[in-house]
Order: structure tokens, then sequence, then C-alpha cells
């Protein structure tokens, strides 16, 4: 596996940069990945962040989009939930950026669970 070293301090990762073991995340591993990113952290996206983070320890999976805005609405509130708000703090994708900074695992989607029409 990957690891990434930040401030002498290793985290390992998988091959896309997302936390193995949730519990390895820190504010530099977050500061680190979001420079990655090109991303400067607001007060706005750690709100998001940790969100993010609390909804993974709740439902022990990282959230897809439609369950993200779901889930920051009837929280944070209705206008912090809408995707444009959403993906303006993370403009790659609210659930995957978002999610790889606030040190989640990657989401895998089984395609098995869709059904071509």
């Amino acid at each position: 596996m990957p690891t990434i070293e930040v401030n002498g301090k290793n985290y390992e990762t998988d091959n896309e940069g997302y936390l193995i073991n949730f519990n390895d995340w820190d504010l530099d591993f977050a500061k680190f990945v979001a420079k990655k990113e090109e991303l400067e952290l607001t007060d706005n996206h750690w709100e998001i962040l940790n969100f993010l983070r609390m909804y993974y320890q709740y439902h022990q999976t990282p959230p897809n989009i439609r369950e993200l805005t779901q889930a920051v609405s009837e929280e944070i509130g209705e206008e912090k939930g809408k995707s444009p708000y959403l993906y303006d703090l993370f403009p790659e994708g609210p659930a995957q950026q978002g999610s790889k900074i606030a040190g989640l695992p990657q989401l895998f989607v089984d395609p098995n669970e869709y059904t071509v029409i």
C-alpha cells in the first residue's frame, strides 16, 4: 500500500490517496490532501468535512452525492445541502473529494447493484 508522509507521520492510503484507516486521520493529513487537491480550506469546508466524518462514524460507509445532499440538508441546513454549494467547496465532487480530505475510505459502487435498462 502507498503511504503519505506528513510532518514525520506516515499515513497508509489506497492507490488513489484515500486513507485506509479512518482513525489515522488528523488535521495535518486533511491540510496536505487539500493542498494537493488545490483547495484552501475555509470554515465552510471544515463544516462539511466534520459532517462527513460524523456521517461515516454513524453509517460506516461514505455517502454518495445524493445521500450527502440529503443528510447535509437535514442536519446543517437546506442551503448548504444543495449541490451547487457543495460543488463550490469541492469542485471534483463533494462526496469523493470531500471524503478523501476527511479521511474516509473510497466509496465503491458494486456494478451488480444496478440494472441496465
